[in-house]
């Protein structure tokens, strides 16, 4: 499976939906279960990955037992090089560009380049902004958050990642942040770049997720509303808003 080019596209039509899941937050049965129900409403690929607490034994797991429910690719969000795991379709190879880390803008993939070219698997070049208020990956991965009321930030930084060769753009508030990433910020990033705009964080309903496409979103990332139990119909009505 050529993961970039299907996504690709499925973009030239529709506004695409993918479903996070932290294989630190529930087992793998769990995570086939949620992700086959996710599949059932839509959702176009799957996530896989969380700021801490991810192992290689439970990242192999959860993507072993989610690549035996559904057919869509499934795709590992890395929080390092520590874990990789073969098992994937493809990875999204980022850099966080608003981290005062070197460690989490070149080191871990300095690191982590050589075992993705000897596992096989398929590399997206990401470039992963930050917003406010961050959240725990905002903590974790001391990012500098742009501002909400600052969307001329964003747009430079998703353009120099577009300048620097990398073929798609993330903008995060975060897991389970209080609010999405402003509108008129995915407006302006998404005037600026030529390149596929992922937006997450903060993501908890139909209207939210509406707003996020309308402002011009190639991918919506929701992760948080599926660790409650009660996620289906909420999950339904944000990918019918998303396609719609």
């Amino acid at each position: 499976m050529n993961v970039q080019a299907t996504l690709l596209e499925k973009m030239r039509d529709e506004t695409l939906h993918m479903t996070l899941l932290d294989p630190n937050k529930q087992a793998p049965d769990m995570a086939a279960k949620i992700t086959g129900e996710a599949c059932e409403l839509g959702t176009d690929a799957i996530m896989v990955g969380g700021s801490t607490g991810v192992t290689q034994e439970n990242l192999d797991a959860t993507i072993i037992a989610i690549k035996a429910r559904v057919d869509v690719p499934v795709i590992y969000f890395p929080s390092g090089a520590h874990a990789i795991s073969p098992h994937a379709d493809a990875i999204y190879f980022m850099s966080m560009l608003n981290s005062r880390l070197v460690e989490l803008t070149t080191r871990q993939q300095m690191m982590g380049a050589p075992i993705v070219r000897k596992l096989g698997i398929e590399p997206l070049s990401m470039g992963y902004v930050i917003v406010s208020p961050g959240m725990k990956v905002g903590e974790v991965g001391q990012a500098d958050c742009v501002p909400r009321d600052r969307p001329d930030i964003a747009a430079a930084y998703a353009l120099a990642a577009q300048f620097m060769g990398m073929k798609s753009v993330y903008l995060e508030a975060g897991s389970g942040a209080p609010q999405h990433v402003p509108e008129d910020m995915v407006r302006e990033v998404r005037s600026t770049i030529d390149v596929p705009l992922l937006v997450g964080g903060g993501i908890r309903d139909a209207e939210a997720a509406s707003r996020v496409r309308k402002a011009g979103a190639n991918i919506v990332v929701t992760g948080t509303i599926v660790e409650n139990g009660n996620y289906r119909e909420r999950l339904a009505s944000i990918i019918r808003a998303i396609k719609d």
